[in-house]
């Protein structure tokens, strides 16, 4: 939390730690229906690794006759509305960071889930937060359950706190550090049935595979491979292929974006940066037959839609996003320079330039990512 307005931020602590015990009582004197609330607010790419377990719920023995609602994450609104409205009674969309300086707002959120009168709520996220905590405890159902989580988005005095509005905290098990493995361990042990999925999965359109894409960007600038080094891999690629190359992603990657376009003769790819919906990324990576990107939701979406990837991952969340597990099919090629700093949540060690990566992506070399994709274009 980067918090500009302390005493805002009070007031917004008040309403998630105090008011709680006062939605409770009054919990008391109202029937609860069979109504379920499942809260997942973080990014992209943990939606896509999370959203088939909304079929496998609406679907199960013990939840089947449920209103199934949805506190997501406004980024990620499209995807819910094109994939999986249909297994949902509402959807509500936030910022979660918005609110924690925003007591009002705060308060008239909380009230509306509280007066939803769920039954059971589901946090199935390792790694909690303050306000999707406060926001699980302001609707008093009778069942919360979640994760006992690390303390990457909580500091460990709120999170002693906020485990108490939880009516069961599941441990993690040792084999389960793998994000798609947390969800299913997370479902399985409250639903009580074994599930079968081992990636995710999105149907698509595409009738065949065909063409390069390139995500240039990642979530966090400091994250992803050096715009030159994308643009060599391509110069490579033009000269190796007659496929199609076509840069992807959002805003964040526009930049990059240009700088390729403006280095490479005019004509020679095709810059699709900031120009589909989320919906329409997918079904372009799943017409496909090649994605190389950073470890970026793109690389799930992939996964996803059965498309070959190739992945340049830094060690922040190694082996918690990627490598996925051996045997999953159609995983990511990954390719990275192990460090004994490996692990770090992306709380880096080493002092850099604001202008450069941190060095687990940075020395990760173009021949590899190379020899790595070679196969692929064979394929």
């Amino acid at each position: 939390m980067d918090i500009q307005n302390r005493k805002l931020f009070r007031l917004t602590r008040f309403v998630l730690l105090k008011l709680p015990a006062f939605f409770r009582f009054l919990a008391k004197f109202r029937k609860t229906k069979k109504r379920l609330l499942l809260i997942k607010t973080d990014a992209i790419g943990d939606y896509i690794l999370f959203r088939n377990f909304i079929e496998i719920l609406k679907r199960s023995e013990k939840y089947k006759d449920y209103q199934i609602d949805l506190l997501g994450n406004t980024i990620w609104r499209d995807l819910t509305e094109t994939y999986d409205s249909q297994f949902l009674n509402a959807a509500y969309f936030i910022n979660p960071r918005s609110f924690y300086e925003a007591p009002l707002k705060t308060l008239k959120q909380g009230w509306q889930l509280f007066t939803n009168n769920y039954e059971v709520v589901l946090q199935p996220t390792y790694t909690r937060l303050f306000i999707t905590d406060g926001f699980a405890a302001l609707t008093a159902a009778k069942q919360i359950i979640g994760y006992e989580s690390d303390n990457e988005g909580i500091v460990p005095r709120y999170k002693k706190k906020t485990d108490k509005f939880y009516t069961q905290l599941l441990p993690l098990p040792a084999d389960s550090y793998f994000e798609f493995n947390r969800n299913v361990h997370f479902f399985q042990t409250v639903l009580g049935e074994k599930i079968y999925l081992t990636s995710p999965q999105i149907k698509t359109d595409a009738v065949a595979k065909n063409g390069i894409a390139i995500l240039p960007g990642a979530g966090a600038f400091k994250r992803g491979w050096e715009n030159d080094k994308f643009l060599q891999l391509i110069k490579r690629l033009l000269q190796q292929t007659k496929q199609p190359v076509y840069l992807i992603g959002g805003p964040a990657e526009v930049k990059a974006g240009d700088y390729i376009m403006q280095n490479l003769p005019a004509g020679s790819i095709d810059n699709r940066i900031n120009k589909t919906s989320l919906p329409q990324l997918i079904e372009l990576i799943g017409g496909s037959g090649l994605l190389i990107a950073n470890e970026t939701s793109a690389i799930h979406m992939a996964v996803a839609t059965q498309t070959p990837s190739v992945c340049i991952l830094g060690g922040g969340h190694f082996e918690r996003f990627a490598p996925y597990p051996a045997g999953t099919a159609n995983a990511p090629i990954c390719i990275y320079d192990k460090m004994p700093c490996y692990h770090c949540n992306w709380l880096c060690i080493y002092k850099t330039e604001s202008h450069d990566p941190f060095p687990c992506i940075s020395n990760v070399g173009l021949e590899n990512v190379w020899q790595a994709t070679l196969p692929l274009l064979t394929s």
